[in-house]
């Protein structure tokens, strides 16, 4: 379990890198009002292989740590700010955050006019990397606080 809590903080870096690089690549395409590239491709390509892999790490922790069993307690689990962030609201908001990544890529993929790839991916990717931001336990964040980077 330990070594999948040092993988998913270690991915969190990388969705945070990659779903900038995208979001920034759109605002640029738009700005410049330039043709789309292979490398923005590319950005939101990692953003997305990124979240899948943290899915499967997420759900790995999620299924196998405490934080499954806390569903049997949910009425408890609600009134705790710390389980009902790590129970419910940090799966959900990244869920929505991985659906958005997707529907963004496919979006991107089809629309045929540049500007129109830009904007899609502007507002899809840029969604996604805010509930990111939102739904992270950051050091700061008092009751679900985890550190920056975690070790074994």
């Amino acid at each position: 379990m330990q070594v999948l809590l040092v993988i998913h903080n270690l991915l969190r870096w990388l969705i945070i890198i990659f779903g900038f690089w995208a979001v920034i690549s759109a605002i640029s395409g738009l700005g410049s009002k330039r043709e789309f590239t292979p490398l923005d491709g590319k950005s939101n390509f990692f953003f997305m292989l990124s979240m899948d892999i943290q899915l499967l790490v997420g759900l790995g922790l999620y299924f196998t740590g405490v934080w499954f069993d806390q569903l049997k307690h949910l009425g408890d689990a609600m009134k705790d700010a710390n389980l009902r962030f790590f129970t419910m609201e940090h799966e959900v908001m990244m869920v929505i955050a991985w659906i958005l990544v997707h529907v963004g890529r496919t979006k991107v993929k089809k629309a045929t006019l540049s500007s129109s790839k830009f904007k899609k991916g502007l507002l899809f990717f840029g969604i996604a990397l805010l509930l990111i931001l939102i739904a992270m336990p950051w050091p700061f964040r008092e009751a679900v606080a985890r550190p920056w980077f975690r070790w074994f």
